[in-house]
C-alpha cells in the first residue's frame, strides 16, 4: 500500500480485478458454449477465478474437446483467449481444462519428477524430459523446486523441453 492509500482503495482494486478476471472466463465460456452448439457438442462450463487466473471447465464425457496429448484443448485455449482479447480487448491468462484433463496431466508429471528426480539423486546425472507445452513445463519446474533440485527450459518451439540437474 502506497502512502496515501487507504484499505477500502486497496480492496476496491481487488474487487476491480476481481470482475475483470471473473468477466474473462464468462466470455470464454460464451465463445466456448457457441462453439460447442455449432460442433453438436454436450457439456456443462464451470467458471471460477484462482491464484489470479480466471479458469473456464468444461464437463464433457469422451475426448474430442481434448485430442490427441491435449493439441485440441491448447487450441482452445488460444481461442479462448482471443475471444477474450478481442471482446474485452485484454490479455488473459485464462486456463482452460476439459474433463479433469489438466488435472490428470499434473498428477502424471508429478510422478515423473518424481522418478527424474529419484534418478539424479542415484547418478548424479542431469535428466532430459520429453518436449512439453508451457503448462506441463511450469508444472515440472515448479516439482523441481520443491524437490531441492534445479531444472531449466531447453529448445525452441514444440522441441521446448525441461533438463532436471542436482542442485548446485
Amino acid at each position: 500500500m502506497t502512502k496515501g492509500t487507504t484499505m477500502s482503495e486497496v480492496e476496491n482494486v481487488k474487487d476491480d480485478q476481481m470482475d475483470t478476471l471473473t468477466q474473462e472466463g464468462e466470455t470464454a465460456a460464451d465463445y466456448l458454449e457457441e462453439l460447442m452448439d455449432i460442433a453438436d457438442l454436450d457439456g456443462d462450463i464451470d467458471t471460477y477465478v484462482e491464484a489470479g487466473r480466471p479458469h473456464v471447465s468444461i464437463l464433457t464425457s469422451g475426448d474430442k474437446l481434448v485430442g490427441a496429448n491435449g493439441e485440441v484443448l491448447e487450441a482452445l485455449q488460444d481461442l479462448s483467449r482471443l475471444a477474450v482479447l478481442t471482446k474485452l480487448g485484454v490479455h488473459s491468462r485464462l486456463m482452460l481444462d476439459v474433463g479433469g484433463h489438466r488435472e490428470k496431466r499434473r498428477q502424471e508429471l508429478q510422478e515423473i519428477v518424481a522418478a527424474a528426480v529419484a534418478e539424479i539423486q542415484t547418478t548424479g546425472e542431469a535428466v532430459s524430459m520429453a518436449a512439453m507445452n508451457p503448462f506441463e513445463r511450469k508444472i515440472v519446474h515448479d516439482a523441481v523446486a520443491a524437490a531441492g533440485l534445479k531444472s531449466e527450459s531447453e529448445g525452441e518451439g514444440d522441441k521446448r523441453h525441461v533438463v532436471i540437474s542436482p542442485a548446485e
